[in-house]
């Protein structure tokens, strides 16, 4: 304030500032931690409890929004450990079968479909998706170039993925595969196989039940 008690307008400009930058941060902060609010926890959790499933927090997406519009399905008993994000934004879909356990720090990416299906068990920190970042604009900044998908990425019935496992778009594994440790599955894999590496190859094979025709 000046000896004249006016208010200089340099004062003013920062304080608008500020207040603008609070605004904006308040915001983000709603949109980003939404998933905290006490209503929303709360909600999600009476969601997964219709399901007779179960997450632990946190858990990070649009987690609510879709189980809401229908666009995220849980089967019973599954089971979310704390840190896995599920994002799913305008129509894509995620299907996770009954029986399902997704470890600390999973990730589910969806564009349009990402399908797990019953029984299955994702170790820590995997990552499931069905789209990729596009990068080929020199002048744009791969944050603004959108993403790109091959398809659906589905993984059958009682399937293991081991710690930090990336299934990529357009993949489907057979049921009752076992993916090793810090693979990364780039092309469909068979039934009843051990598959590791980077990128994944069959391994070996998991003794399969079914009755031989002979």
């Amino acid at each position: 304030m000046s000896e004249d008690g006016s208010t200089s307008s340099s004062n003013v400009e920062p304080a608008r500032d500020l207040r603008a930058q609070a605004r904006l941060w308040a915001q983000k902060w709603r949109w980003y931690e939404r998933n905290s609010l006490p209503w929303n926890r709360a909600a999600i959790h009476w969601h997964f409890m219709r399901r007779e499933a179960f997450v632990r927090w946190p858990v990070h997406g649009n987690v609510l929004e879709a189980l809401r519009e229908g666009r995220l399905s849980v089967g019973a008993g599954a089971l979310l450990e704390p840190g896995v994000w599920l994002t799913a934004p305008d129509q894509a879909r995620i299907a996770i079968g009954a029986g399902v356990f997704l470890n600390l720090r999973v990730m589910i990416a969806a564009q349009h479909l990402v399908e797990i299906g019953d029984h299955c068990m994702l170790a820590n920190g995997c990552f499931v998706s069905d789209a990729s970042h596009r990068f080929e604009d020199p002048e744009k900044p791969i944050t603004w170039q959108g993403f790109q998908s091959k398809g659906p990425t589905r993984i059958g019935e009682n399937c293991w993925l081991g710690a930090n496992v990336v299934v990529t778009s357009g993949v489907t594994i057979g049921k009752r595969c076992v993916i090793g440790a810090n693979s990364v599955v780039t092309k469909d894999v068979e039934p009843f196989t051990i598959a590791a590496g980077a990128p994944a190859r069959p391994i070996g094979s998991v003794p399969d039940s079914r009755p031989r025709i002979t």
